[in-house]
């Protein structure tokens, strides 16, 4: 008979950021050891709780003891256990190790040889037996980074242990996990239950937590929950929630019984940037704030309280006198801030060290201003404009308001550029340049933007790599990687060479402080990094075969990939990407520069016709090159596969006689250049 397993870890309050992590590992490792442990009727079926104060468990059709099993345990070879007709030590070591007589073993063919063995049914284990040991591993296994004692106690846990349940069925199976014996009897919210909560048995424990205990003990029931009153309350106002998924499962991680409330503050406080305000009631006092249909912040926001209570307004002005104060905070740093300008802030950033190998932020502006300006010009944007954005790109980096919330880095140098009457689009790039921040973000959106955003990806990057700091592993304490993707993303959509910007970047370093390898090095990065990016949406024979070209400008990729897949699909493709490959290793035995082909030389029908067909399609290579149509470009290929088919049938390419042989050569190289003017055709699969 299988009955419901219940295991209830009683704690004090868990940290909301692991919390949601911690219960699944909890409760996947005791099922996962269950199942092991043959102890789950079918495939294991488990439901895991996780609130403030609690880690649980509840295991479907758990049985109370294992199943009897036949086992076979196998001995030494039946060529090597018996000398001179008397079993050897090997035998009657065996057999002594298993209680058992030697006439009883029998003799089994392992797949090798023969040999002997013994059989016997192992009685099942019950559960209680096993149980304990089970959650003891699964407690070991959790992702916990910092574990802590308590009281007189020598267990460690992340938070201490102060009760545990263990119910099969309605059955209490005794375990002695971190300290505690194991009971029936847990204890609900801390102020809305009164008393020990006893548990009638494993499937009534979400029930009972519910009606007894004021306890929503599922995570994701919780946090469906509070997402679902939010909406409700944003509704009636004609608002919409601003909060990432981040805020809404750490806000389920805090309460046990999520009341939402409605709450508000002094309209005053809408003159300070609204990012500011978000911020802080999102990541200091974990509420949620409301934007109206325009995307303008309210003043009005929502609280997650963890408290019934018949009137909660003592509650509403409590959290509404306590985000005043932060609010008040915010207010004066972005008044004080405004004393001074953005220019006048900029002597300060001397004192700022970027890194002690490359020097201060007031350094790393001079570099930012020459990489923007060259980068300005190549993209068509004005100059002087991504000049003045990159002067004043970091001066927000000495604000009071960016000091208190460095996450508003950019955003504030927009706001106080504005005020200091700088031109839309300067003060739009001192926002934008640190896009993208990460996968997915938005990319710069205006020229100058972008000029300053590729000029601080660059010149981090190349410094950085340049005085040795290169990633390792899983190590990228400078984000190198992010900054390369960065760059990338940007160039696919803008006509620049990135060896060129590399190169732009590392002279703008003082001669002599970076390694003279760089540029090459992170040429090498990025084309790798690249890679990884178009992966995500392209075959890798295809990325690959585009790659080999190493191209500098990038924002032709899209096509060239598209126009090979689209090669890669045509019944010829095959048969010349072979070719091609043939025609790669014939031209790296030319013992000779390559050049033009010499039609006096050609001797045969074969190469005659290939030479005809090769100048025949090369203006219309050419031209559809010149219109960036790659596809065409490739396709033409497929007309003079008759040919090199032919050519190579009939033709000796390492002819004996010296001037044929490099004629030869130089037809194949001709043939080479033009199956190859978009990607190496060569590296495509099958």
């Amino acid at each position: 008979m299988t009955q419901t397993l219940l295991i209830e870890l009683l704690t004090e309050e868990l940290p909301p950021k692991a919390l949601n992590n911690l219960g699944n590992h909890f409760a996947a490792a005791v099922a996962e050891s269950l199942e092991k442990a043959q102890l789950i009727q079918g495939d294991a079926q488990y439901t895991a709780y996780a609130s403030p104060r609690r880690l649980a468990v509840q295991v479907s059709n758990v049985k109370a003891v294992q199943n009897d099993q036949h086992v076979v345990k196998k001995g030494p070879a039946v060529a090597n256990a018996m000398k001179d007709g008397a079993p050897t030590k090997a035998l009657e070591g065996f057999a002594r190790s298993f209680g058992a007589d030697i006439g009883s073993l029998k003799i089994i063919h392992d797949g090798k040889q023969d040999v002997y063995a013994h059989e016997f049914t192992q009685a099942g284990k019950p559960l209680s037996e096993l149980l304990e040991d089970i959650i003891n591993q699964a407690v070991k296994k959790l992702p916990i980074p910092k574990v802590m004692r308590w009281g007189s106690s020598t267990h460690t846990f992340v938070r201490p242990v102060h009760g545990l349940v263990i119910l099969h069925g309605a059955n209490v199976v005794p375990a002695s996990i971190l300290g505690l014996q194991s009971g029936n009897s847990t204890l609900g919210h801390r102020f809305l239950s009164d008393g020990l909560i006893t548990i009638e048995n494993a499937d009534s424990y979400a029930e009972q937590m519910r009606e007894q205990g004021k306890v929503i003990a599922s995570f994701a029931e919780r946090k469906n929950a509070v997402q679902t009153a939010l909406n409700q309350h944003a509704g009636r106002l004609n608002a919409t929630v601003a909060a990432d998924e981040a805020l809404l499962d750490e806000v389920a991680a805090l309460v046990e019984w999520p009341v939402v409330l409605e709450a508000g503050f002094e309209a005053h406080f809408l003159e300070v940037p609204q990012e500011c305000l978000i911020l802080t009631m999102q990541q200091n006092q974990k509420y949620f704030p409301l934007l109206d249909a325009n995307g303008k912040l309210m003043n009005r926001f929502l609280l997650v309280s963890n408290l019934e209570a018949a009137d909660p307004s003592h509650i509403i002005h409590g959290n509404e006198r306590v985000l005043r104060a932060r609010l008040s905070d915010a207010e004066f740093f972005y008044k004080q801030d405004q004393k001074n300008t953005l220019e006048s802030r900029l002597p300060k950033l001397a004192n700022v060290v970027y890194h002690n190998k490359i020097g201060s932020q007031a350094e790393r502006i001079e570099r930012l201003q020459s990489i923007a300006a060259h980068t300005a010009a190549a993209l068509g944007a004005d100059r002087a404009q991504a000049e003045r954005a990159a002067r004043l790109a970091k001066a927000d980096l000495v604000t009071e308001m960016v000091g208190e919330f460095p996450e508003l880095q950019g955003t504030m140098g927009k706001y106080y550029a504005r005020l200091d009457g700088e031109n839309a689009a300067i003060a739009d790039a001192i926002e934008q340049h640190y896009r993208p921040r990460f996968a997915g973000d938005a990319l710069p959106e205006s020229p100058v933007a972008t000029a300053v955003a590729l000029a601080d990806k660059l010149e981090t990057l190349v410094g950085i790599w340049g005085i040795g700091l290169i990633p390792t592993g899983d190590k990228d304490p400078y984000a190198l990687r992010r900054a390369a993707l960065g760059i990338l993303r940007m160039l696919m959509q803008h006509g620049l060479d990135v060896n060129d910007l590399i190169q732009t970047a590392f002279v703008s370093f003082p001669q002599g402080l970076l390694n003279d390898k760089t540029p090459a090095e992170v040429a090498d990065f990025m084309q790798a990094r690249l890679a990884v990016l178009l992966q995500n949406d392209y075959p890798q024979d295809i990325v690959a075969a585009v790659l080999a070209k190493r191209p500098g400008r990038l924002n032709d990729l899209a096509a060239k990939l598209d126009a090979v897949a689209a090669f890669k699909a045509l019944p010829e493709a095959a048969a010349l990407a072979a070719a091609n490959k043939r025609v790669q290793n014939l031209l790296k035995k030319a013992d000779a520069e390559l050049g033009a082909v010499n039609e006096a030389l050609l001797q045969q029908d074969e190469e005659r016709a290939l030479y005809a067909a090769a100048q025949a399609m090369q203006p219309k290579i050419e031209a559809a090159l010149a219109r960036q149509d790659f596809q065409t470009a490739l396709s033409e290929l497929a007309a003079v596969k008759p040919q090199v088919d032919a050519f190579f049938d009939g033709v000796m390419v390492m002819a004996d006689d010296a001037a044929v042989k490099q004629n030869r050569l130089n037809l194949l190289n001709q043939l080479s250049q033009q199956m190859n003017a978009v990607a190496d055709i060569a590296l495509l699969g099958e």
